[in-house]
């Protein structure tokens, strides 16, 4: 049974979710504010968390950004606001998905399930000892771990997935609807136009020396990306 946090401050649908997520065979535990929702992320073991993006001590961004510099859980933010620069600033501070107020429970268990199975997929240790490098850039297959000048990155399932999927064809131009088949469900669900260019820029700021001028992972205008495997 998968074990979700929920952190949100409106009860009356926190308890919404909570008896609909559970119907459904999640377990759900809920809190109210980031201080209660962080000391319960630190103490137990979810394998995803709801996240309100407006709280009363605080907001889900800040809270996002101080769980990203620990872990890699999958982070789907709830929001009443479905303007482009707040939807942009969730993914780009680390959050997987996001889903606007009022949405339909369906949908909330679908986006669930489908971050849930990426971070399984991520996570689950390969069976070969491959390792992939290139420049000052070291990926580990067997322990998913990316390595920078002998220090290890802290990224997010998706991250992941993207950088391996472009590291494994080096030098070849990848569409984004090639990238996105291999990354999401190739059913392309729940994705926007800006959600793969906020990942790659995620990336870059990990991975490059300078994410303005960058040197691995290289934009061909109007198709897609490609990675450099020597530079």
């Amino acid at each position: 049974m998968e074990n979700i946090l929920l952190i949100e401050d409106d009860t009356t649908l926190a308890m919404g979710i909570e008896y609909s997520l559970e119907d459904e065979g999640l377990n759900v535990e809920v809190r109210h504010n980031i201080e209660d929702g962080y000391n319960a992320f630190k103490k137990g073991e979810y394998d995803l968390i709801l996240l309100d993006v407006t709280l009363p001590d605080g907001t889900g961004y800040d809270l996002c950004k101080k769980i990203r510099k620990e872990d890699s859980i999958p982070i789907i933010f709830l929001t009443a606001c479905d303007d482009e620069v707040n939807i942009v600033m969730g993914l780009d501070i680390g959050g997987d998905d996001y889903i606007t107020k009022p949405f339909r429970v369906k949908e909330l268990i679908s986006r669930i399930r489908a971050a849930i199975r990426r971070n399984s997929m991520t996570s689950n240790k390969t069976k070969t000892k491959d390792i992939i490098s290139f420049g000052n850039i070291l990926i580990n297959l067997e322990e998913n771990k990316v390595i920078k000048d002998d220090h290890e990155l802290i990224i997010t399932p998706i991250e992941y997935k993207l950088l391996v999927t472009l590291s494994r064809n080096p030098n070849q131009v990848l569409t984004r609807n090639q990238i996105l088949e291999k990354i999401w469900d190739s059913s392309g669900d729940f994705i926007d136009d800006n959600t793969l260019s906020v990942h790659i820029r995620r990336l870059r700021e990990k991975i490059e020396d300078n994410p303005a001028s960058p040197k691995h992972i290289k934009t061909v205008r109007g198709v897609g990306y490609k990675l450099l495997s020597k530079v």
